[in-house]
């Protein structure tokens, strides 16, 4: 029997999380967070022990989030996508997304947005697709080159993120940002922005764009992290660096501020990377 698809309630709304793939990092975690203490490193392995292998390594699901109301269909980045995907070189290719879109009774051309967090390649894989990648849709004419795995959605990245693409990834303007434009489904975001469900808000650091996806409904709100947090090491610990953000002092900001909130409001987390999807704070 398939294993149920992981799903969060908030009023009307339903988060969704959508495995992709999952394997070891492809350094050592104590080279990835070099100012962790043995004291959070207990604390993060008590917190997540599913994250450390036999080994000691750290080992990391990679996952996208769909996010469903009456108002629409959003899709919240695109996991590491195919064999011949930008995230090959490090990461544990070919991803499963389509099939979990697919177990959560998802069709990729009823998403009408895509909602990218930021240009690292575990989280734009499926968004763009070469022709070979996927098996054609019924009645689909093939041709040949790059499409938006997603044909009728709109894709949100901020534009901070789009202009430090250089620095990023130079790649991604050819196999991403350019295609996407090309197929006239790319829109820049400046800052927080109101979305058919929910709303991005702007949390720099990780990336210098880097966004995440707020839900709310009454004193009860989910919060799509994307890369905000890696590790629950930034969950407990939101001070702790990661060696490969862009800015660790405006990455600690957002997470303080996105991770602090009003007395008797609930706020659930749908992480990117941790062992189980979903955590409340």
């Amino acid at each position: 029997m398939a294993s149920p698809v992981p799903r969060l309630r908030i009023g009307s709304t339903e988060i969704i999380a959508l495995f992709d793939a999952e394997g070891p990092f492809f350094s050592p975690r104590a080279e990835a967070f070099p100012g962790a203490t043995a004291d959070e490193w207990a604390d993060a392995d008590r917190y997540d022990p599913g994250a450390v292998d036999a080994e000691g390594r750290w080992r990391l699901p990679f996952r996208a989030y769909a996010i469903r109301d009456d108002k629409g269909l959003t899709v919240v980045d695109a996991g590491i996508g195919p064999a011949d995907g930008p995230a090959r070189a490090w990461a544990p290719v070919p991803g499963v997304l389509p099939a979990s879109l697919a177990a959560a009774g998802i069709d990729p051309a009823e998403v009408d947005t895509v909602v990218l967090t930021h240009l690292h390649t575990d989280h734009v894989g499926w968004a763009v697709v070469s022709e070979e990648a996927v098996p054609p849709r019924p009645g689909e004419a093939r041709g040949v080159g790059l499409r938006p795995y997603f044909p009728n959605a709109e894709y949100l990245l901020q534009r901070a993120e789009s202009e430090a693409i250089d620095a990023l990834n130079p790649q991604l303007r050819e196999t991403l940002t350019d295609p996407l434009a090309a197929a006239g489904r790319l829109r820049l975001l400046d800052g927080d922005t109101p979305l058919r469900t929910g709303r991005a808000v702007a949390t720099p650091g990780h990336t210098p764009g880097h966004q995440s996806v707020l839900v709310s409904d009454g004193r009860e709100a989910a919060l799509v992290t994307g890369d905000l947090l890696v590790h629950a090491l930034q969950l407990l610990h939101p001070a702790v660096a990661y060696a490969h953000e862009t800015d660790p002092a405006a990455a600690r900001r957002s997470r303080e501020r996105m991770l602090s909130h009003a007395a008797g409001t609930t706020v659930h987390l749908a992480t990117g990377h941790l062992t189980e999807p979903f955590h409340t704070v």
